[in-house]
């Protein structure tokens, strides 16, 4: 089991790491005035959504394998559905991200970049709140 929650943590530090990078992108692509530069972040934004794309997927399967060890304790514990909500809400946070560079790769953005200094945010905070969730159990 150890083996499996080591590779749960590094597939998750590779996806928090494009997750924390790609709204960056975001903004210096809503920011942009010529079209050489608009088009080389494309290339990066979809480059770095597929990369981090299966370390998100790795990281929910070895999550689950996890999980599946002892369901019946996790599962009541209000630290662990505290964290599985978190999970939940960064998969939509990463799904529309991909929506994200979609609209920028067709050139329909309708955010400035201010909003993708705020969005660029709430990843941190997902992050704060699972490590402690996970490691202080205060719950």
């Amino acid at each position: 089991m150890l083996w499996i929650k080591a590779f749960h943590i590094i597939a998750m530090v590779c996806w928090f790491a494009g997750i924390f990078y790609l709204p960056r992108l975001f903004v210096y692509h809503a920011m942009a005035d010529d079209a050489a530069t608009r088009n080389h972040l494309k290339t990066m934004e979809r480059k770095l959504y597929r990369f981090i794309t299966p370390f998100a997927a790795l990281t929910v399967v070895f999550g689950l394998i996890l999980l599946a060890q002892n369901w019946r304790f996790y599962l009541g514990e209000s630290w662990m559905q505290i964290k599985l909500a978190l999970v939940v809400g960064l998969i939509i946070y990463h799904g529309y991200c991909g929506v994200l560079v979609k609209r920028f790769e067709q050139d329909e953005n309708i955010r400035s970049h201010v909003f993708y200094r705020w969005f660029n945010e709430a990843p941190v905070l997902v992050l704060f709140g699972a490590v402690i969730l996970v490691v202080v159990r205060p719950l």
